[in-house]
């Protein structure tokens, strides 16, 4: 976000998710904070200021454009369901008629079909349109895909048959792809990666910056409501600064979801997740002992995926249900609820196949931690609520694709005017860090520290900030003979 309007004289605001409270240069480059309203020179949030306008212009210079890119690929993935449902309509919808016929005849089409692919799971359409999806392994695939085959439940007539990524057919697959790693596989992660590192230090960077300028009671409204009657710089960093505050909260609900299964962080936030017992459970396949008179858990006998499917719904499963048949002899049928447009649908049952009786339940036993992970990735890939969920996805991308580019934009209006050749705007004065007490600087130092351990892809692109910005400045005084 941004702040108030500037005065005339003020050094350049960032071009990221939020823009910073300018303040006014003096010579030799030396800066005097201004003060937020109702605190005197010399507070700790008027020394912490500058620190926070120079990160945060920065961070918005390096990381906006990953940032960018995110946003414009996240827009186009908010789009996929629809894609999908225009380009694979006869794979997935079929007409009515009569009552489906058995998924274990679905099942037996389907093998033909793909005659040397290993079943893995059969999905259950949740309405009377759907195909019945069966997805096989299969040899000279890529890493990750399978191989699905659609059949019309009501003649087990094979649709058609399409590489999938997960439940992710090819088009949302190529999407999924683009936004999370440029289709560069895993050095690609890295770019979306830093994205969402840094997106949250842009957002809260800015509110505090945007929050804490000084305004008058009567201005006041203009933290949340852009300034109209204003022109050129000051209208851009108005627009700027509400926007950001209405999307601060997506934008960090964006931010933590997206580090959940990123590369780096995810791998240490999954540590602690299971460290707090909010790892996700399953059920097992494992069959329990069975007593004298009564089949061993090794036997042969299957009752099939009929009535495997009947017993989790005698359990209380409903919608689109996934049917994992057993790997090897001694396992049980899995099924799961897989409606994931509404929070509470992902229960799921184990199914011996000898008896078909329900070995082991999961019925919205999830940890709360855990509840939570699935809600915010099922939210980021605009799943949780259905089409609710795309809307907001999209307006909060739409939002922050515009403030990075007035952040642009202000920083090219602050470029000098009169100076001969291509200049750009000056970035917020140097020696910030100075006039931050030490009781705040070290503690600060510390949790930047840590911060910077479990996400890599924040703490380095950090280090090399201040680096660069400690050389800049050696070099200027070197040459100058005066303070940078």
């Amino acid at each position: 976000m941004s702040e108030s309007p500037p005065l005339p004289d003020t050094p350049v605001t960032p071009p990221s998710s939020a823009a910073a409270e300018v303040v006014p240069p003096r010579s030799g480059d030396v800066t005097k904070p201004v003060t937020a309203t109702g605190a005197g020179s010399g507070t700790t949030r008027a020394s912490l200021r500058p620190l926070l306008l120079r990160l945060h212009f920065y961070a918005g210079v390096v990381v906006g454009p990953f940032l960018l890119v995110a946003a414009v690929t996240g827009l186009a993935y908010t789009a996929a369901p629809q894609i999908e449902s225009v380009l694979y309509e006869h794979e997935l919808k079929v007409t009515p008629r009569g009552s489906a016929e058995p998924l274990a005849e679905q099942v037996a089409a389907a093998e033909r079909a793909v005659p040397d692919g290993t079943l893995l799971s059969v999905t259950k359409g949740a309405g009377p349109t759907d195909s019945t999806r069966v997805t096989f392994g299969k040899d000279g695939l890529a890493e990750g895909y399978t191989l699905t085959a659609f059949v019309d439940p009501y003649d087990h007539e094979v649709l058609g048959t399409l590489e999938t990524f997960g439940q992710w057919l090819p088009a949302r697959a190529w999407l999924d792809d683009l936004h999370r790693n440029l289709h560069l596989g895993e050095f690609g992660r890295n770019y979306s990666e830093l994205a969402a590192s840094w997106l949250w230090v842009e957002v809260l960077g800015g509110l505090a910056l945007w929050a804490g300028a000084p305004r008058s009671r009567q201005r006041l409204r203009r933290l949340v409501v852009p300034d109209g009657g204003a022109k050129g710089r000051r209208r851009t960093m108005s627009w700027h600064g509400a926007v950001g505050l209405w999307a601060s909260v997506g934008l960090l609900g964006l931010s933590a979801t997206g580090l959940t299964w990123s590369g780096h962080a995810g791998a240490s936030i999954g540590e602690v997740q299971d460290a707090l017992g909010g790892s996700t459970p399953a059920v097992s396949t494992a069959l329990p002992a069975v007593g004298s008179g009564k089949e061993d858990a090794g036997g042969t006998k299957d009752v099939g995926i009929d009535a495997a499917v009947a017993a989790a719904q005698d359990a209380g499963l409903r919608g689109v249900l996934v049917v994992t048949p057993p790997a090897e002899a001694g396992t049980a049928y899995v099924v799961k609820e897989n409606t994931r447009s509404w929070p509470v649908r992902q229960d799921s049952v184990a199914v011996a196949p000898a008896t078909g009786e329900v070995t082991q339940t999961l019925l919205d036993d999830f940890p709360v931690l855990a509840k939570l992970t699935s809600w915010g990735i099922n939210a980021h890939m605009g799943l949780l609520f259905g089409l609710v969920n795309q809307i907001v996805l999209a307006l909060l991308a739409i939002g922050l694709i515009a403030m990075i580019l007035w952040g642009y934009r202000m920083w090219w209006l602050r470029r000098p005017t009169r100076s001969e050749g291509f200049a750009l705007g000056r970035a917020p004065a140097r020696g910030a860090w100075r006039r931050i007490p030490g009781r705040v600087l070290a503690p600060a130092l510390v949790l930047a520290a840590v911060i910077g351990y479990y996400l890599p892809l924040f703490g380095l692109p950090l280090l090399v900030f201040l680096v660069v910005d400690v050389t800049v400045g050696v070099v200027r005084r070197r040459g100058t003979g005066a303070g940078a």
